[in-house]
C-alpha cells in the first residue's frame, strides 16, 4: 500500500534523555511511533511513514539514540533498554501527544515491548516486527548466547559484546560491511542452507563478513538506499549502535521485576518465514497468545527474510494500516 503523500515530510529534533533525538513525520492524526533496528535508522521506514499518512496518522519515524542525527552518548550504559524506552515516552511527549502505537523492527521490536510493558498509559498498542515478544526472565543472556555456537564458531551477539572488536571489522569498510549484513538476511540473497551460517563467527580469528554474500544487493536495496546508510554510520560511527548488544545482561537485571509479564494492550506481530529471528524464537511466537493476551493477529510473511517492511512494503502497510484501524482513537 503505497499512496500519495497528505503532507511533506518533515525533520525536526526533540529533547530527550539521550540529549536530542532526531525524527521524521507526516501526516495528521493519531501517533504511530516507528522504531528501527540494527543497523540502520528512521530510514529503514521510508516506506511505511507516506502509506500511514495516507491513511489518517501522524508517522513518526525516529532515529534511536546512537544513530543518525540522534545524540550518541559516550557511556556504554547509556544505551540500556530503559533509557531507551524514557526516549520514546520522551518523543511522545514533546509531540504534544498524550499516547501512541508504537511498532518497532528487531532491536526496535524490543524497544517497542519494553515500552508498552513499562508505560501503558502512554503505547496504548504495540506492534511488533521480525522479532516477537519473550517477556523479561529466563537464564542471564551472555550465558545463552555463549553456549550457541560452540568449539569452533562464536555467535555473533558475543562477537558484538566485546567493545571495539566489531568496530574493527566494520569502520574500515561501512558500506561494504553493511552491504554484505543487509544482503545475508535477505530472502533473495541470503546464504544457502547448505553454506556456512552468516550468524557467526569462526574463532580462529574469523570475521562476520566472511560469510555474508559479496557482489550483490538484494532487491529492496539501492545503491542510493546504501548510500544513505552508510553515510550515516560512516559520519557517527557503529559503536552507539552496537552497546545495545552490550547492555544485554544489565536489562536482565533491571527487568527482572517484570519477569513472565504480559502485554496486555492490542498487539500485532509480523514476521518472515526466512528470517532466523522467527525461526529461533518460534517458541515465543507459539506463546503469544498468553504472553500478548491482545494479540489482534499473527502474520509469517512466506519467503521473506528480515528486513521485512524493506523486503515487502506494501504487505506490510496493508497489515499495519488494517490492523491500526481496528483500534480505538
Amino acid at each position: 500500500m503505497r499512496s500519495e503523500p497528505s503532507a511533506e515530510v518533515r525533520h525536526r529534533t526533540v529533547e530527550a534523555p539521550a540529549g536530542r533525538l532526531h525524527l521524521v513525520e507526516q501526516g495528521a492524526g493519531p501517533l504511530i511511533l516507528l522504531v528501527h533496528g540494527f543497523p540502520e535508522s528512521w530510514y529503514s521506514w521510508r516506506h511505511q511513514v507516506p502509506a500511514l499518512a495516507a491513511a489518517g496518522y501522524r508517522a513518526v519515524a525516529i532515529d534511536v539514540r546512537g544513530y543518525g542525527r540522534s545524540s550518541k552518548p559516550e557511556a556504554t550504559e547509556a544505551y540500556r533498554m530503559l533509557d531507551l524506552v524514557e526516549d520514546n515516552v520522551a518523543v511522545v511527549r514533546a509531540l504534544g501527544e498524550e499516547n501512541a502505537v508504537v511498532v518497532g523492527h528487531d532491536w526496535g521490536s524490543d524497544i517497542a515491548s519494553a515500552s508498552a510493558l513499562l508505560h501503558p498509559e502512554v503505547f496504548r498498542a504495540v506492534a511488533l516486527l521480525s522479532v516477537p515478544y519473550a517477556p523479561p526472565g529466563g537464564p542471564r543472556p551472555t550465558d545463552v548466547f555463549g553456549r550457541i555456537g560452540g568449539p569452533e564458531q562464536e555467535f555473533y551477539v558475543s562477537y558484538f559484546q566485546e567493545p571495539g572488536r566489531a568496530e574493527a571489522e566494520i569502520e574500515p569498510d561501512v558500506r561494504g560491511w553493511l552491504a554484505g549484513f543487509y544482503a545475508a538476511l535477505s530472502a533473495d540473497t541470503m546464504p544457502a542452507q547448505d553454506e556456512p551460517g552468516p550468524h557467526f563467527v569462526a574463532r580462529a580469528g574469523g570475521r562476520l563478513r566472511d560469510r555474508f554474500p559479496t557482489g550483490v544487493l538484494p532487491a529492496w536495496l539501492s545503491k542510493d538506499d546504501l548510500d544513505v546508510y552508510a553515510g550515516e554510520f560512516e559520519r557517527t560511527g557503529i559503536t552507539g549502535a552496537l552497546n545495545r548488544y552490550r547492555n544485554m545482561d544489565r536489562d536482565w537485571e533491571e527487568l527482572a521485576p517484570h519477569r513472565g509479564a504480559p502485554i496486555k494492550q492490542p498487539s500485532l506481530f509480523i514476521g518472515g518465514t526466512l528470517d532466523a529471528s522467527t525461526t529461533w524464537m518460534s517458541d515465543a511466537i507459539d506463546a503469544h497468545p498468553t504472553t500478548l493476551p491482545g494479540l489482534s493477529a499473527s502474520h509469517l510473511l512466506d519467503g521473506c527474510g528480515h528486513w521485512i517492511q524493506q523486503e515487502r512494503p506494501d504487505e506490510v502497510n496493508r497489515l499495519l494500516t488494517g490492523w491500526l484501524a481496528t483500534l480505538q482513537g
